[in-house]
C-alpha cells in the first residue's frame, strides 16, 4: 500500500529520526580525556568507514537499536578515513587490534569489550553503564 501511495501521489509516512549524542573523535588528545573520563563515566568510541557498506550497515543496525542517553555513556564516533592515524592510536592506547567497523567500550582507564561487523550490535551497553 504504501509503495501505491507514493506512485498515485499520496502522503507520506514521514519517519522520525533517532538522535544519537555522538561526539566527534578527531584529536589524538582526546584519547588521554577519555582514558581519565572513563573513571567516572562509561566512554565508547565507535569506529566507522565512511566508504564500507558493511560499516554503513552495521552503523544504521547500531542506530535503530541504540537507546541510551549523554547520561549514561559517552559515545565517540571516529571517521576511519579522515582520522586513520588517531584510529592506530587508539589501537596501541587501548591495546585493541585495529578492525572496521569497530566499537570499544572503556571504563576506569580498561577495554571491558570490543567488537567488529556484525558482532558490534550484540554488546548489550546497557551492561556497562
Amino acid at each position: 500500500m504504501g509503495l501505491l501511495n507514493k506512485i498515485l501521489g499520496g502522503k507520506s509516512e514521514a519517519k522520525e529520526e533517532k538522535v544519537i549524542p555522538w561526539i566527534p573523535l578527531n584529536q589524538i588528545p582526546q584519547l588521554d580525556f577519555i582514558e581519565k573520563k572513563s573513571a567516572i563515566k562509561t566512554q565508547v568510541i565507535f569506529k566507522h568507514s565512511t566508504r564500507c557498506g558493511i560499516s554503513s550497515m552495521v552503523m544504521r543496525q547500531f542506530v535503530s537499536g541504540y537507546d541510551l542517553t549523554e547520561k549514561d555513556l559517552d559515545l565517540y564516533y571516529l571517521d576511519l578515513l579522515n582520522y586513520r592515524d588517531l584510529s592506530n592510536e587508539v589501537g596501541y592506547k587501548f591495546q585493541v587490534m585495529h578492525e572496521s567497523p569497530q566499537i570499544i567500550v572503556i571504563k576506569n582507564g580498561v577495554v571491558l569489550a570490543h567488537a567488529s561487523h556484525g558482532a558490534i550490535n550484540e554488546i548489550d551497553l546497557s551492561r556497562f553503564v
